[in-house]
């Protein structure tokens, strides 16, 4: 929402009793901007010690979702709830290296603790789990592609690590393969399209990572 120069400068002359009512009662509407305020001004806790607990959690739940799923559906919806965390953290902390990182582990960990029920589910019952993870594995890359080069070592394991578990899931790859995504983009060094942004577009508007 942009707001106009007068509302700015007018929002600016309030007495500092009123800008205090005003902050408080736009705290208790916004649980985010709550949390974001916690984090910069009383946590205790750096960027990359909330980054490393949502590591461990992924890890360990990441797991014990992929065991305990009954179906490919079902890991799908447990798998978004733990992305729900990756999303409240990027949005308390601003931490986009870490929205990438924490995807990645999350997408290769669910992948390679699923492949009972890949093997067990039938491919029209797989459809929903596979074009979630092809899709989160587009915006990846679209992220990365607006990173600084440099940043992009960070990412020269884990990156082809979720590349080749998709590749090892028949499903998966079929997925990709009809979706536009090229795996060797996340497998190979420096090989994501410039025009990776263009590309994801293009997919969407033809109908497909829905």
């Amino acid at each position: 929402m942009k707001f106009s120069k007068e509302f700015k400068e007018a929002v600016l002359h309030l007495s500092e009793k009123e800008k205090d009512k005003l902050l408080i009662r736009l705290l208790k509407k916004d649980k985010n901007l709550v949390n974001q305020l916690y984090f910069e001004l009383l946590d205790d806790k750096s960027l990359e010690d909330r980054r490393e607990l949502i590591e461990e959690q992924i890890r360990e739940r990441g797991r014990e979702i992929a065991q305990e799923a009954k179906s490919l559906n079902q890991l799908k919806v447990l798998t978004s709830f733990l992305s729900g965390d990756i999303a409240e953290h990027v949005r308390t902390t601003k931490d986009k290296f870490g929205e990438i990182s924490l995807t990645i582990l999350l997408l290769t960990t669910v992948i390679k603790n699923a492949e009972e029920l890949f093997e067990k589910t039938h491919p029209v019952h797989a459809q929903k789990f596979c074009i979630y993870v092809i899709a989160r594995s587009f915006k990846i890359l679209v992220l990365l592609q607006k990173m600084h080069e440099d940043i992009l070592l960070e990412f020269e394991d884990s990156l082809p690590e979720l590349g080749k578990a998709i590749a090892s899931e028949h499903l998966l790859m079929k997925t990709a393969i009809n979706h536009g995504l090229d795996v060797n983009w996340l497998i190979l060094e420096n090989n994501i399209p410039e025009d990776i942004a263009e590309i994801q577009k293009e997919v969407k508007r033809m109908g497909f990572l829905r």
